[in-house]
């Protein structure tokens, strides 16, 4: 009995497994989703990014990529020719998909939820999206993130905010240290829903 136990649950086991990769691979990506690389030849480049409003993200080698209505599979390939050139064989990656949790909706049509979404990308510690409260700074978002990564090029961090009327970007560098440390307190600016704060990867002797 207890045999026929084991198998039955290691059937479940295989069938919830098989599930869950059937709904990875026919599940269109939407804006706001992580998306989690790696890249089996090369650790450095395994990472969680956040697909930004314009439905891209941008990932080491291979640049701006378009995930928006996308499956992770095409993702994936998309990233393997990407980086493809600095291998001497193809390279094995591996991308999986963490939806956004939507905010919920009211039967009026007015969010349910009194928040507004930011964005965190690149050298972060803590890459994706965050709820956070109307009213909260550049700096208070900053806290919240995870900290940098030892590759965070703090003195050149970026807000990146975009125009709703004319859907043009802004984008508004900041030294870290400088506005932490209160010498450029004035530019600890309050965020609006769908910013994003990015941080670059720091260059070579910088």
């Amino acid at each position: 009995m207890m045999h026929i136990f084991t198998r039955l649950l290691a059937t479940l086991s295989v069938i919830l497994i098989a599930g869950t990769a059937l709904a990875q691979t026919e599940y269109r990506i939407r804006p706001g989703d992580t998306l989690t690389i790696e890249v089996l030849e090369d650790a450095s480049l395994n990472r969680s990014v956040v697909v930004l409003p314009d439905g891209r993200f941008n990932f080491p080698f291979a640049g701006s990529l378009r995930a928006q209505g996308r499956t992770v599979l095409q993702v994936q390939s998309d990233i393997t020719a990407g980086i493809a050139s600095n291998y001497a064989a193809p390279p094995t990656v591996f991308v999986s998909a963490q939806p956004l949790e939507r905010v919920p909706v009211q039967s009026s049509g007015v969010a349910v939820a009194r928040t507004i979404s930011i964005y965190f990308v690149g050298e972060i510690g803590s890459p994706g999206l965050r709820e956070v409260p109307p009213g909260t700074t550049f700096l208070q978002a900053i806290s919240q993130s995870g900290g940098f990564t030892p590759f965070a090029a703090t003195k050149r961090v970026q807000l990146r905010r975009t125009d709703r009327a004319t859907g043009q970007q802004k984008v508004t560098s900041f030294n870290y240290k400088a506005v932490a440390d209160g010498a450029l307190l004035s530019r600890d600016p309050l965020l609006q829903d769908g910013d994003i704060i990015l941080v670059p990867e720091r260059r070579l002797f910088e």
